[in-house]
Formats: C-alpha cells, sequence, structure tokens
C-alpha cells in the first residue's frame, strides 16, 4: 500500500480516489449522486446504511457496483418472514469427529447486503445489532470477529407494509444514514433504458481494496475540527430533543423523542468525510448540514400534530438549522 508524506497528501488522496469511484459507478448507476456520495461517507466513515425507496430504483444494483469497485467481499441475504437468526450468523453443527464446530454464515463478507430487511421479523433482525456495532458475532459463547472493513447496506422498500415488520429504533440507530431514493429524471430514465435493454455491459475497475478503505477510515478520524464546529454538531442532535435546553417551541409540539448521542458521533464523521472529499482539510458547518438530513430523519419521532399537519421529519430538520 502506497505511504503518504502527510496528512494533508491522504487527503489529497481520497479525495481523487472518491472522485474515480463515482466515475465507475455511474458507469452502471445513471444519476442517484446524492445517493451515491452517502454510500460512500458512510463507508469511508466506517458506518452503515439504509436505502429506502420503492422497488426498480437499482438499490441492489448500487450495493453490488461499490463491492466491485472496492474489490470487497460481498453476500447477500435475502430478508423473509421465515428467515432465522442462525441463517445469518451461523450456527454449530456435529462434525464427522463428534467435536462441534462452527459453520460461518453470510454475514462473514466485507459488505453485506441486506436485502428488503423490513420483511423479517424483529428477532431475525436483531441478529445484526452485534455485528453491526461490535463487529463481531457470538454464538454458542464464542465471539468470532468479522474481517475489516464491514459494512451493512441494507433496503427497504416504504410504500408496501402487508407482510413486514417495521425497524426497532435501537436497529435503526445503528444505520448512519437513512437514504431515500427518488425516482429519476425523464433524461436519466431514458439512458438506464438504453444502458439495460442492449447487449452491451459495461465494465467497471477496481479502485481501492479493504486495506486502503481501512486507512481511509482511519485518515477521516484524523481531520481535524474546530470547536465551534463540534459544537454545532452536538447542538443540532440535541435541538431533537423534546423538553430539553435547547428544544424549541416547535420541537415540543411537533416531535416526541430526538436523535441520541450516536447522532452527534455521525454528524462529526460525516463532516469530516463530506469535507475531504470535497477538497478541505476540516469541516465548516455546511458540511454538518449536507449529512443531517440522512443522519437524523430515522432518529427523531414526529409527534401525531407533526403527522396531522403533513409536516415530514426533512421539514424539522431543515427548522433547525
Amino acid at each position: 500500500m502506497q505511504q503518504y508524506q502527510s496528512d494533508v497528501e491522504a487527503a489529497n488522496a481520497l479525495k481523487a480516489a472518491y472522485q474515480q469511484i463515482r466515475a465507475e459507478i455511474g458507469k452502471v448507476i445513471i444519476g442517484q449522486d446524492e445517493v451515491v456520495k452517502s454510500v460512500l461517507i458512510s463507508i469511508f466513515s466506517n458506518g452503515h446504511c439504509l436505502l429506502v425507496g420503492v422497488p426498480g430504483l437499482a438499490k441492489t444494483l448500487l450495493v453490488q457496483t461499490v463491492a466491485k469497485v472496492l474489490d470487497l467481499n460481498f453476500n447477500r441475504i435475502q430478508f423473509t418472514p421465515d428467515l432465522m437468526p442462525s441463517d445469518i450468523i451461523g450456527s454449530e453443527i456435529l462434525g464427522e469427529d463428534r467435536n462441534f464446530k462452527f459453520i460461518r454464515g453470510p454475514v462473514f463478507a466485507n459488505i453485506i447486503l441486506a436485502d428488503e430487511i423490513n420483511r423479517t421479523p424483529p428477532k431475525t433482525q436483531a441478529a445484526l445489532l452485534e455485528a453491526m456495532q461490535e463487529k463481531s458475532v457470538t454464538a454458542a459463547g464464542v465471539t468470532h470477529h468479522l474481517e475489516q472493513p464491514f459494512f451493512v447496506l441494507a433496503t427497504q422498500n416504504p410504500i408496501e407494509q402487508e407482510g413486514t415488520y417495521p425497524l426497532p429504533e435501537a436497529q435503526l440507530d445503528r444505520f448512519m444514514f437513512n437514504v431515500a431514493l427518488n425516482y429519476p429524471t425523464l433524461q436519466e430514465e431514458i439512458q438506464v433504458i438504453k444502458n439495460t435493454t442492449g447487449s452491451v455491459k459495461p465494465e467497471v475497475h477496481k479502485i481501492l481494496n479493504g486495506k486502503q478503505i481501512v486507512f481511509f477510515q482511519q485518515l477521516v478520524r484524523n481531520i481535524p475540527i474546530t470547536d465551534h464546529v463540534l459544537e454545532y454538531a452536538v447542538k443540532l442532535a440535541a435541538k431533537t430533543r423534546p423538553n430539553t435546553a435547547l428544544a424549541t417551541p416547535d420541537v415540543n409540539r411537533l416531535l416526541s423523542w430526538g436523535a441520541g448521542p450516536r447522532a452527534s458521533q455521525f454528524l462529526v464523521l460525516g463532516a469530516k468525510c463530506h469535507a475531504v472529499i470535497s477538497g478541505k482539510y476540516s469541516p465548516d458547518v455546511e458540511d454538518v448540514q449536507a449529512v443531517a438530513k440522512a443522519i437524523l430523519r430515522h432518529r427523531i419521532v414526529r409527534s401525531y400534530q407533526a403527522e396531522a399537519e403533513g409536516i415530514s421529519a426533512d421539514q424539522l430538520i431543515e427548522k433547525l438549522f
């Protein structure tokens, strides 16, 4: 792996690699620029990402393409109502030598695509909690560490409620980003149809490997941040908590629950990464705001009043800016 003379040189290398990765992904994924950006920020910040969108918006294809470009091991888990925790983390079996041995499940990979994660009961969803937070799994009292880097990129269909199970708050809080996918523009959809109905399939090239990603994750943590920007990020998360010192009357009226300290951590890490890929060596308030919606929207609970007035989570977050 290449050695860098300084953090500034390494930051420039991360920015260049990010632009190359975007270009490679763009061969397959048309449009969805902000979605791709959010996924890559979550990866370089060592976070997980929840992709929410209706069927057919290339959520699964995006994750597969990211795995190819980053040269990482990739496993897809199709979540269904009858999926069991052992189907994810693995289980012990009795071998021919009469000793139990652990058979690893699909969670032992660098990138896990948790496809339609809300189609399985909370008991099975919870099998991912330890893996996402501790980067390990425990079976029969033995802890097995996962290979780094490790990311969970989950997809969820927001419009179909039959046969689904809402994600528990503890599960949602493990995701750094909740990214909403929208329909493509007319021109983007025309290009998508051209690319997907012909005989030529675009090939993507590998840009980074696992060791380089782990190095850049540490680099993001080393990026300096001024006290006033860090305080802004912490206050932004604290403002979402009703009936606390920083809560406004609007927050008290429109929110029944706010974001916890993990949101503050992700706001700082996300701002650092956003700054580096934007060509800056220290984040400012704008970098915090750039990642705030995707970090906070799944961590705040709207009140009945907000739902009755049709005020979305994103609108509430904008009020806090």
